[in-house]
């Protein structure tokens, strides 16, 4: 006996119908507290390995000053001068059919 043979009863569809509905419901629900435990669980697990941030000894707006300047002098004598002087070079290219928009567009049919 197929199941395309057996006669169903409203009553058999119906039931068969709400049963579908409520497991559906039931596991996006399961799906929703799976997701908030490992969301629970990454956090424990990240605040584990966070560590405590040490201070730094704080450093004189002068001393900021002399180090950015150092370091830019230092920066300075390492590149060599380069004329300020822009070069474009135009190339020439052989003609390629792939380059040719002609070949893409669409022919004309002809008319009689």
């Amino acid at each position: 006996m197929s199941i395309l043979t057996v006669s169903w009863s409203w009553s058999e569809i119906l039931w068969v119908a709400l049963i579908g509905f409520c497991l559906v419901f039931i596991l996006l629900v399961a799906l929703i507290f799976i997701m908030k435990l490992f969301g629970a669980c990454f956090q424990i697990r990240h605040q584990r390995s966070t560590k405590p941030v040490k201070t730094q000894p704080i450093i004189s707006q002068e001393e900021i000053a002399a180090i950015a300047t150092a370091l830019k002098i230092y920066h300075s004598v390492l590149h060599d001068r380069e004329s300020e002087v822009v070069t474009i070079l135009s190339i020439k290219r052989a003609y390629s059919p792939w380059n040719s928009k002609i070949h893409g567009l669409t022919q004309l049919p002809s008319r009689k």
